[in-house]
């Protein structure tokens, strides 16, 4: 084993020792039973829609219990690191309400990115091999890439244990040597198990975990050819889960099978174990089974394509907390929100991630909103994804304020704005700049009828038109005109003598229809042509008159 010396002179001269960080980051002093948990997200990908589910979870455990949620930045894997990932993190985390409770200008906890933590990992690394915990190893790629092809060929479990930890007990001046001649080494934890050894422990959504214990001398610091000498994800978490004095970790169930060697870490370093909490993974339909979603395959994984697309953050936060605790997708929206979520209410089963659902509980919360708040939001929302939609909205908000309006304050209003990004499709006819007139009194969209009988109604329809606000009165002008030109009173009386009539006051109504929206199916007729007004009702119906 090396001295206390020849460790040393591995590390920074002026490296504080385990001592100074532990006074640095004191204990929180927090009520009985506050949890601290925190959510990392690693720059190396975008936020998945299951980091923000598993956020919401922690964030919610955390202050329900009087305690506190943080995020801190994984950022230790510099090679992966993806540009930009951070400043979607910025905006994810805005967007669904999962923004830290600390950062490095209010708490005393930080820094908050683990690459900004370097000396901190180094204290204990160098104590770990002080006291034969830790040791050098000079493996290089290709010499592990061979253990790994003989363990494969000889159908043992790969890894870095028994007799291939070739450096775990290299004598030491052959270790000596390598140091002498500058060779590259990382740092590795000296695993306390044995090969068939088993170890349980609890977790706080399903309850008692056996499992292998880990046997493998996991990497804690990296190639010291690093500048920076960044420890491994497993070592960081251990440091500064304990520093940071969170309490409580609620991740996903793939890191299960890391939780004995991050309870070795932390006996190993003279830590309090903390406890874990394991969420099962978001899930998809795909066909008869289910699959865990994934960010390759589904773009509804991504963060961005909630953003992008316009989803009320309220609604998905309602549909995730729905999915984390059934009884919450009981409770109306606005009492669900006060409620907190209960780590053992959580399943083992992944919950299914149904987009149908989620838009319709979209399209309710939505429909809930006053007029100049979802004016506010679209327009919010387009001046980044659609200018055309802000520039009309901004064109005439006068018209705008009009079409939100048309169905909403009602007992049933319109749920058919389930997204931002549909307002185009649903409100889009009403603006001159989004609408393009009908010209063609043959247009498909007229069902069949003659050409001439189009223009023909359309004609009448136009003649002494009146805006009328009593909605019988105002129909009344569109019956009239049917009527004048063979449509029946009712598609009763249309079928009862086929030959008598060219359809039904239905058919001429779809005319008139067609000319205001552009759609044979619209909100009201009535309530349509209040909101355009006058001139422009004579303005598109005159279209098709050439």
């Amino acid at each position: 084993m090396l001295s206390d010396q020849e460790i040393a002179a591995l590390f920074p001269a002026d490296l504080p020792e385990p001592a100074h960080w532990e006074a640095v980051y004191p204990r929180r002093s927090l009520p009985e039973g506050a949890r601290v948990t925190r959510f990392g997200p690693s720059p190396t990908g975008f936020v998945h829609i299951g980091g923000v589910y598993v956020a919401t979870i922690s964030k919610s455990v955390a202050h329900s219990s009087g305690g506190v949620y943080f995020v801190r930045i994984e950022d230790t894997d510099r090679a992966r690191e993806v540009a930009e990932a951070e400043q979607q993190f910025a905006r994810a985390f805005a967007y669904f309400g999962i923004e830290s409770d600390e950062n490095d200008s209010n708490a005393a906890w930080g820094p908050y990115h683990q690459s900004e933590r370097g000396p901190i990992y180094q204290s204990y690394a160098r104590d770990l091999m002080r006291r034969g915990l830790a040791y050098p190893c000079f493996c290089d790629k290709d010499e592990l890439a061979a253990i790994t092809a003989a363990q494969n060929a000889a159908k043992l479990p790969t890894g870095y244990y028994g007799r291939w930890a070739v450096w775990r007990d290299a004598p030491d001046d052959q270790v000596r040597e390598r140091l002498a001649a500058g060779t590259p080494y990382v740092v590795r934890f000296r695993s306390p198990a044995g090969a068939a050894a088993r170890v349980a422990y609890p977790d706080l959504i399903r309850g008692r975990i056996e499992h292998q214990d880990n046997r493998n001398d996991a990497v804690i610091l990296k190639s010291s050819a690093a500048p920076d000498r960044l420890p491994t994800y497993h070592f960081a978490h251990a440091v500064d889960d304990h520093l940071m004095r969170v309490n409580l970790v609620i991740r996903a169930e793939e890191w299960i099978s890391s939780v004995p060697l991050h309870h070795q870490l932390f006996d190993a370093l003279g830590f309090e174990r903390i406890d874990y909490a394991h969420i099962a993974p978001l899930m998809k339909q795909d066909g008869g089974s289910r699959r865990k979603l994934s960010k390759r395959k589904d773009p509804e994984a991504s963060v961005d394509f909630y953003i992008e697309s316009g989803y009320p953050a309220e609604a998905i936060l309602y549909y995730l907390r729905g999915l984390a605790n059934g009884r919450l997708a009981e409770l109306p929206p606005v009492a669900a929100a006060a409620e907190p979520i209960r780590i053992e209410e959580c399943g083992v089963a992944g919950p299914l991630i149904d987009m149908v659902k989620l838009a319709g509980i979209s399209a309710d919360h939505i429909a809930t909103l006053k007029v100049g708040e979802v004016l506010d939001r679209v327009g919010g929302w387009a001046r980044q994804y659609a200018p055309s939609i802000a520039g009309a909205i901004d064109a005439e908000p006068a018209l705008a304020a009009r079409a939100v309006a048309v169905e909403r304050d009602i007992p049933n209003p319109r749920k058919d704005l389930a997204k931002w990004s549909d307002f185009e499709a649903v409100y889009g006819f009403f603006f001159t700049g989004l609408f393009t007139p009908v010209t063609d009194p043959a247009d498909e969209r007229f069902g069949g009828l003659p050409a001439e009988v189009v223009t023909a109604l359309a004609r009448d329809f136009l003649a002494g038109y009146q805006e009328l606000a009593d909605q019988p009165a105002w129909f009344e002008q569109v019956r009239a005109a049917s009527l004048r030109h063979g449509f029946a009173p009712s598609p009763r009386e249309a079928k009862a003598e086929p030959g008598r009539y060219r359809g039904s006051i239905r058919e001429a109504a779809t005319v008139i229809r067609v000319l205001l929206t552009g759609s044979t199916r619209s909100p009201d007729l009535h309530a349509v042509a209040l909101a355009l007004g006058a001139a422009e009702v004579e303005r598109r119906v005159g279209a098709v008159l050439g």
